[in-house]
């Protein structure tokens, strides 16, 4: 990809997605959205990629917003729109991006580097798996500009930490430290900064050679959990089963159980 302020690579069947604006602890401004949504994509429609690991360059994960930008009467614009056009269009591009992530039939990995608020925290978020260095540190950071929350903040929060302490940080916009997001529920391992990225890519390698169709129907059934009943849900679990044992991942997997060997996937 050729966007400066996104680094795109495929190595080892994982999509390695960096977010490059360390100066400005990558805030997002409308390159990088656009190359977000862009990287998002790709890894969609690349057969070749069956993981995606997304992290943040030098000390930042992801800021949110580009606030100096914003001071400046640019919100996400591309130079020729008003704040309101620009306001609008960026938010456009951020949840398009976000979707993607979101909905991505493959495995999604989020390496917390460093600080994620506002939208890097939807960002974030959006991914399936969030780890975080121990420095890494959580805001909504909406209210502290008197801005409403977007980036789907308020769709991924309170289905991570709950209703009430989701209200708490919005209305507070209160920054907190990696333990405190483990206690929480928004983050699932703490690493020391120097071993995180290695443990996600790590993960993601395991991701990678893992049964992809199986990944993308748990994925699919997790999102609607919560939001259908019992028998609804367990009537999608019915089909995935039995779409997927017309793949050849479930066959692999069953000769290697028989066989008492590890099974090789190939994702098909």
């Amino acid at each position: 990809m050729s966007s400066d302020v996104i680094r795109y690579e495929v190595v080892a069947n994982v999509a390695r997605i960096t977010l490059n604006r360390p100066k400005s602890l990558n805030a997002l401004n409308r390159e990088l959205l656009e190359g977000l949504a862009h990287a998002a994509s790709k890894a969609l429609v690349d057969n070749s990629v069956r993981a995606v690991l997304l992290t943040g360059e030098g000390r930042g994960f992801c800021a949110g917003g580009d606030v100096k930008a914003m001071a400046g009467g640019s919100f996400l614009g591309n130079g020729g729109e008003s704040p309101l056009e620009g306001a609008l269009g960026g938010a456009a591009v951020l949840h398009k991006a976000i979707t993607t992530l979101h909905r991505l039939p493959k495995p999604v990995i989020a390496a917390i580097n460093g600080p994620a608020a506002g939208a890097g925290l939807g960002v974030a978020m959006a991914c399936d798996i969030l780890w975080a260095a121990q420095s890494a540190s959580f805001s909504t950071a909406y209210s502290a500009i008197g801005l409403s929350p977007d980036g789907g903040t308020t769709h991924f929060l309170p289905r991570l930490v709950g209703a009430k302490v989701a209200a708490e940080l919005f209305f507070t916009s209160r920054k907190f430290d990696a333990q405190e997001a483990l206690r929480l529920g928004l983050v699932s391992r703490v690493f020391p900064d120097a071993d995180l990225l290695p443990a996600a890519i790590e993960l993601a390698n395991s991701l990678a050679e893992g049964p992809t169709l199986a990944y993308a129907s748990a994925k699919a059934l997790l999102r609607t959990t919560g939001q259908q009943s019992l028998e609804t849900q367990m009537e999608d679990e019915r089909i995935g089963i039995m779409r997927s044992t017309t793949t050849e991942d479930f066959m692999r997997g069953v000769m290697a159980f028989a066989t008492q060997q590890k099974p090789d996937f190939v994702g098909k």
